[in-house]
Formats: C-alpha cells, structure tokens, sequence
C-alpha cells in the first residue's frame, strides 16, 4: 500500500511540476512577445529603424494567458499536496513543543494530521460541488472561451488524491502512535 501511495503522490506532483513548466514558458513567451510589440510602437525604433518597427508590431502576448494561468497554477498547488503531505513538508511552528515528551508531540501531529486530512475532504467536496455548478451554468472564460469547469474538475481530481494520501497518512500517524504505545507499555523504550 505504501509504495502505490508514494507513487501517487509522486505522479501528481510530476504532473504539477509539468503543468507548472508549461506556465512558465507561456508567460516568458507573453512576456516577450508584449515587450517586442511594444518596441515595435515606440518611437525611437521608429525613428531610426523604420524596417524593424512592423516586424516587430507582428508579436504581442498569447491570448487569454492569464487565464491558462490562473487554472494551472491552482492544479498545481493541490497536485504537489500529496507529495508534501506525504513527506510531512508542511511548514510547522514549535514554539513550544519541544518542550513536550515526543509521546505528546506524536498525539499533537496526529491531532493536526487529521485536521488537515477533514479540511482537504471538505475542500474536495466544495470543488466536486463547484465543478457541478460551473457544469450547469456552462461558464466560459472571458478570453479564451474554455469551460471554467475544466479547470475546477482538475483541482477536484487533485484534491481526490490529496485526501486519499491525508487520510493514509493520518494511518500512519495513528500506527507510530500506536507502536509507540505498545514500546513505553513493554518497557522497551523509555520516554
């Protein structure tokens, strides 16, 4: 079970590392593109190279980029969930848990484990019902005219992972817990 879970989580955070690629070169394009056209409209290539200014009036910014943006990057931040979820990579603040036994801190990380793991359900269900809605109404972009669902359907379809990942990893912290317990009751372990 393990090594299907790692892999998951490693396959969306490639597929979101991927996505994440893509944008970075559609904006680098935009970008250049914007610059180049407005080159091309400024006077001082007008004036001393007149041959280049409508060559370079020719480029502008892909259209609707920041759209493709603005749905991408949202898949990408719940498709690298999983990986960081899994790896315990979430940022944490310990301003006083070191001062408590790690008996006491492994229940804490339990606590919030499953904290996080409800608040990804909760955010899956509201994309599923979101993804619905947008279905129904046939909401389109402004630009390109895409379905806004598709981008909602893929942050459900991340998020799905990402809950089935918090959900296995709250597994896990139950089982240290729970060994954990078993050693201090032994005698094997100290704390």
């Amino acid at each position: 079970m393990d090594r299907l879970v790692r892999k998951l989580a490693n396959f969306m955070a490639y597929l979101g590392g991927g996505v994440l690629l893509a944008l970075i070169g559609i904006t680098c394009v935009s970008v250049i593109g914007r610059t180049l056209n407005t080159l091309g409209h400024s006077d001082f290539v007008s004036a001393f190279t007149p041959f280049l200014a409508p060559l370079l009036t020719g480029f502008g910014p892909i259209l609707g980029d920041f759209e493709l943006v603005e749905a991408g990057v949202a898949f990408s931040i719940m498709a690298f969930l999983p990986l960081c979820q899994l790896n315990r990579g979430h940022a944490t603040v310990e301003l006083v848990t070191g001062l408590f036994p790690q008996g006491i801190n492994r229940l804490l990380a339990l606590l919030w484990e499953t904290v996080f793991a409800f608040v990804l359900i909760v955010i899956a269900w509201r994309l599923y019902v979101g993804t619905t809605d947008k279905m129904r109404y046939g909401e389109t972009t402004f630009m390109l005219q895409f379905p806004v669902w598709w981008g909602y359907a893929a942050c459900a379809f991340a998020a799905v992972i990402a809950c089935m990942v918090a959900v296995y990893s709250v597994y896990l912290h139950i089982r240290d817990v729970a060994a954990r317990d078993e050693y201090t009751v032994s005698g094997d372990v100290q704390q």
